[in-house]
C-alpha cells in the first residue's frame, strides 16, 4: 500500500454505525468519520438508510489525489461471512441482512471484507494498539454488548462462519442470567454495560446509565461497587476459560463500559489469578486497549490494509 491509498472502514454496533477513511499507517483521515444511529427499535429500512448515509458521507471526504483500495466492515455478531450477512443480536430487525452487498454497491469494483467487530478490535490492537508484537492474543469489547476476536500464531482466526472469538456468548459459572442467544449465564448477559446497570437497579440503585454507575462507583456506593465487581469477575472467568482453550498470552480490552473505573482491568485480573494452579492460564496478561474509541474502525480498515493476516 502506498501513502496515498486509503481504506473505507465501517463499524456496525448496537447503538450506532460509523464509517471513516483510514490510511496505511492506521490513522483516521481528519473530517472523514461519520456516525448514524442504529438501535433495537430501528426498522430494516432505517438501518439500511443510515448505513448507506454513513458510508456515502465518508466517501465524500476522500481527499484529492487519494485512492480508495477497498472497504472493511466490522459488525456485531453473529455474522455469516460467506454471503456477507449480519444478524446482530441487539438489532432484531436485521437477520441475515446483506451488509457487505450494501457497502459493495457504494464502492463498485473494490474488495469488501466483512468480519466480526471483535476480530477487528483484535487486528487494530495488533497493528497500532497495545498488542503490537504479540502473536497469541484476544481483543475484547465490553460495551452495549461483549465481543471478541482472536489472533493465534500471528494470524487472525475467523472460523468457517466468521464468528470465532465470540466470547460474549461463553457461559460463565455462578451466574444464571438469561441471554438473548438462548444461553444462561453468558458473559454478555452478566457483564455488558446495560446488563450491569440493570442488575444494579434490581438491587436498589437509582441510576440509569453506565456513566451514572461510574459516578456512583467512584463515590463509594456499595451497590455500584458490587455491580462493577460482578461484571469484571464474569469477564475474568470468560478470559480464563478462553485461555484454557487456546493458550492466550494477552487480552486487550476496550469498549465504553471497560472504562467504568480504572479498577476494572485489575478486578478482571483478580478473577484470573484464581487459576494459579494452572500456570498456563494464570499467565495471561490483561491490558486496557490502547486505541480508545478508534479501535473498531482501525481494525475494519486492517481487513484491507493488512489483508495478509486475515483468513
Amino acid at each position: 500500500m502506498t501513502a496515498n491509498t486509503v481504506a473505507l472502514a465501517v463499524d456496525l454496533g448496537g447503538t450506532k454505525i460509523e464509517a471513516a477513511l483510514i490510511d496505511p499507517a492506521g490513522a483516521l483521515l481528519p473530517g472523514s468519520r461519520f456516525r448514524e444511529p442504529t438501535g433495537r427499535a430501528s426498522s430494516t429500512e432505517q438501518l439500511a438508510a443510515n448505513a448507506a448515509a454513513a458510508v456515502r458521507n465518508a466517501l465524500a471526504a476522500l481527499p484529492e489525489g487519494a485512492r480508495l483500495v477497498g472497504a472493511g466492515i466490522g459488525s456485531a455478531g453473529p455474522i455469516t461471512v460467506g454471503p456477507g450477512w449480519v444478524s446482530p443480536l441487539n438489532l432484531p430487525s436485521w437477520r441475515d441482512f446483506p451488509l457487505r452487498d450494501l457497502v459493495a454497491d457504494l464502492v463498485p469494483g473494490l474488495p469488501v471484507t466483512l468480519r466480526m467487530d471483535g476480530e477487528c478490535i483484535t487486528l487494530a490492537e495488533h497493528w497500532v494498539g497495545s498488542a503490537r508484537g504479540e502473536d497469541n492474543l484476544m481483543g475484547m469489547v465490553v460495551s452495549t454488548g461483549i465481543g471478541g476476536g482472536l489472533i493465534l500464531g500471528g494470524h487472525a482466526v475467523a472460523g468457517p462462519t466468521g464468528n470465532a472469538g465470540h466470547i460474549g456468548h461463553v457461559e460463565v459459572g455462578g451466574f444464571d442470567d438469561p441471554c438473548d442467544c438462548g444461553g444462561t449465564g453468558c458473559v454478555e448477559a452478566v457483564a455488558s454495560g446495560p446488563k450491569t446497570t440493570a442488575w444494579a437497579q434490581r438491587q436498589g440503585w437509582v441510576g440509569a446509565t453506565g456513566e451514572e454507575l461510574a459516578v456512583s462507583y467512584a463515590a463509594g456506593d456499595e451497590i455500584a461497587i458490587a455491580a462493577v465487581r460482578r461484571s469484571a469477575r464474569a469477564v475474568g472467568q470468560a478470559i480464563a476459560s478462553a485461555t484454557a482453550l487456546v493458550d492466550l498470552d494477552l487480552v486487550a480490552i476496550g469498549g465504553g463500559f471497560s472504562r467504568v473505573t480504572p479498577d476494572y482491568v485489575p478486578l478482571i485480573r483478580e478473577a484470573i489469578a484464581e487459576r494459579a494452579p494452572f500456570p498456563f492460564v494464570a499467565k495471561v496478561r490483561v491490558i486496557a486497549s490502547g486505541l480508545s474509541g478508534d479501535g473498531p474502525l482501525i481494525g475494519a480498515a486492517a481487513l484491507i490494509h493488512r489483508a495478509g493476516l486475515v483468513d
